[in-house]
């Protein structure tokens, strides 16, 4: 099923406008074109994240995206603020638990993803450890936009992350 949207989400304006399933398709099949076992783990993140926020992904897509935003909050410490004010009566904690887990399933590298089935013991139990997430996919996109534009411009070359080189951005 998510073969066919996805495909349909590429070639088709009108199916792009009603399912918007940009947000959802897993780093590994946006650069590469490649599906895998953890495909599916990745689009479960972010519909977990955005069932804990409260807000769509496409609300965050044209800027960070929810998972990098997410991530940003997460490593600040601040992963309580994302929590929608619905959510207030349920225990803070077992929200973060959610948050950690819909992090773990939105990583970039593909080999640090967990299986479904792993992700299914790690919400029905509190007792369980969960190792802690890497950074989310798309967390550089705003970076790659921004090189993208200068390339279009004719300003190759002109982002340095440390004001003292010249990073030259851009794909295999």
């Amino acid at each position: 099923m998510s073969l066919y949207f996805t495909d349909c989400c590429i070639r088709s304006p009108l199916m792009l406008q009603l399912y918007d399933c940009r947000g959802y398709m897993a780093p590994e099949y946006v650069k590469n074109g490649r599906f895998s076992a953890k495909t599916d783990v990745y689009s479960f993140g972010v519909v977990l994240l955005e069932m804990i926020t409260g807000q769509s992904n496409k609300n965050y897509f044209e800027s960070l995206g929810l998972p990098a935003y997410a991530w940003k909050c997460w490593v600040a410490g601040e992963a309580a603020s994302i929590i929608d004010p619905v959510l207030s009566r349920t225990p803070t904690n077992e929200i973060l638990r959610f948050i950690h887990i819909g992090l773990l399933c939105v990583q970039e590298n593909v080999t640090k993803r967990p299986t479904m089935s792993l992700v299914i013991q790690w919400l029905g139990s509190d007792t369980i450890v969960i190792p802690l997430p890497t950074i989310a996919a798309f967390t550089t996109t705003e970076l790659h936009k921004t090189d993208a534009m200068n390339q279009a411009k004719g300003e190759v070359g002109t982002l340095s992350l440390n004001k003292l080189s010249v990073s030259e951005l851009s794909p295999r």
